[in-house]
């Protein structure tokens, strides 16, 4: 579940475009195709799928193969295609605007899902086939997807932030990350490194606002208020900024091609040692199994430093809502298949093994034979295990709001403020102030 969020979040990442499914046909909706039959017979229902993540397709197609073997009176075949991040969406509002082209079922980001549900969505509510896993899934992060007390997607993980640790580089300069407790503590370590290697501990990130979702939820705050409204230039906002400039200032961090961590630029400056620390949700892990192979072995999983010990170690990162349209060819069908598949605890031990992500039943988080299998691709690529840092915080996953002004606050902070802060060193108070400003008048 993974590319510009906020929320939590996402406010303000990027999700990456990744390559669609092999050397499948295009379709009319202009991303890659691949029809996924999974065992089904000829009288089987084939429903559409848009999805701007491939991992995502390929956790369907296990599900599928499940659902087929056991629903043999109402058998899928999918239909799945995946786009670049703002194509899908783009599509995906016309068409269902237009009431012509959608899917019958689709991924929509979270910080792109308050867009869909302005005025009445067109949506079906998902309730009925949520209601009976609700004692074991983190409710937070369905109502996250909701509007008037009605549910209108499903997750695919909790998203906790975490501290990836090059523990190759920090050995070379003498740092232990397990010591690394605040903010204060990853200066001291960074400065250190930095002397001693000349790598970077950490990224100050442009393009994304991942880290001041950090920074805010250990304070309490948010982008917005109670009712909704931006206060991007709290006193929150600014201690979170000032924080960050510091690190930058004494060469602690450094912007990064790509602007932020997850980005294919990025992955290239991991993949080569030049920063020793990545602060993302738990679904980075993913991106290190599929595309950083060189650092097998020497990351490691910790909490998040923090401004004061005593402070939540982490905030729920990103998010995918998976949607059924009010235009599905069989809409119960289509929720009924989507419920399975991303919120049976079969489909959350699948959703770990094949994804990489924190599962939102939380069940899956104590079967010690499912997360420390070893033979698990994510138990042998990191130092340590990620399930043991996970039930350390488990109660200090903090959530920020996705809202309808959510997109906008997103994309002024990722095209322009965090730019102007560190690349341009704009004083702090004034970007912010120019920022909540720029964004109330284009709300209004």
């Amino acid at each position: 579940m993974m590319k510009k969020g906020f929320i939590l979040l996402m406010l303000c990442s990027l999700l990456l475009v990744l390559a669609g499914c092999g050397n499948s046909p295009t379709n009319a909706s202009g991303g890659e195709k691949t029809v996924i039959d999974a065992g089904a017979g000829e009288n089987a229902t084939e429903l559409s799928y848009w999805t701007f993540v491939e991992l995502h397709g390929k956790h369907f197609e296990k599900m599928l193969e499940k659902w087929n073997a056991e629903n043999t009176d109402r058998q899928i075949k999918l239909n799945v295609t995946v786009m670049p991040y703002d194509d899908m969406h783009n599509k995906l509002s016309i068409a269902l605007q237009t009431g012509t082209g959608a899917p019958d079922i689709a991924d929509i980001e979270l910080g792109k899902f308050p867009d869909f549900l302005k005025g009445t969505p067109q949506l079906e509510p998902l309730g009925d086939v949520i209601d009976p896993y609700r004692d074991t899934i983190v409710e937070s992060r369905i109502d996250i997807y909701s509007k008037d007390g009605q549910n209108y997607g499903i997750p695919t993980h909790v998203g906790a932030s975490v501290a990836f640790y090059n523990t190759e580089i920090l050995e070379e300069a003498g740092v232990d990350y397990t010591k690394i407790e605040t903010w204060d503590d990853f200066k001291k370590a960074g400065e250190l490194v930095y002397e001693k290697t000349g790598k970077y501990m950490g990224t100050a990130d442009t393009s994304a606002a991942w880290q001041e979702s950090m920074l805010l939820s250990q304070q309490g705050s948010d982008f917005t208020d109670a009712d909704g409204n931006p206060q991007i230039n709290s006193p929150e906002m600014v201690k979170a900024l000032q924080v960050l400039k510091d690190l930058q200032d004494s060469n602690v961090i450094a912007t990064i091609a790509g602007g932020q961590p997850d980005t294919e630029e990025a992955y290239g400056e991991y993949n080569s040692g030049n920063y020793a620390t990545a602060f993302m949700p738990l679904w980075m892990m993913s991106r290190y199994t599929n595309y950083m192979p060189d650092l097998a072995g020497k990351i490691a999983i910790a909490p998040l430093p923090v401004i004061e010990k005593g402070m939540p170690r982490s905030v729920g990162g990103g998010g995918t809502g998976t949607v059924v349209t009010k235009t599905a060819k069989d809409v119960q069908l289509a929720k009924d298949f989507l419920a399975f598949a991303k919120l049976s605890e079969e489909a959350n031990i699948e959703i770990w093994n094949t994804l990489g992500f924190d599962p939102v039943n939380m069940k899956v988080w104590e079967m010690k034979e499912i997360t420390h299998n070893p033979e698990n691709e994510f138990v042998k690529y990191f130092k340590n295990n990620p399930f043991d840092v996970l039930n350390e915080i488990r109660d200090e996953i903090k959530y920020v709001k996705s809202v309808p002004a959510s997109p906008t606050i997103n994309n002024v902070l990722c095209t322009v403020t965090l730019n102007e802060i560190f690349e341009d060193g704009k004083d702090i108070q004034q970007a912010l102030d120019d920022a909540q400003a720029q964004i109330e008048q284009e709300l209004q």
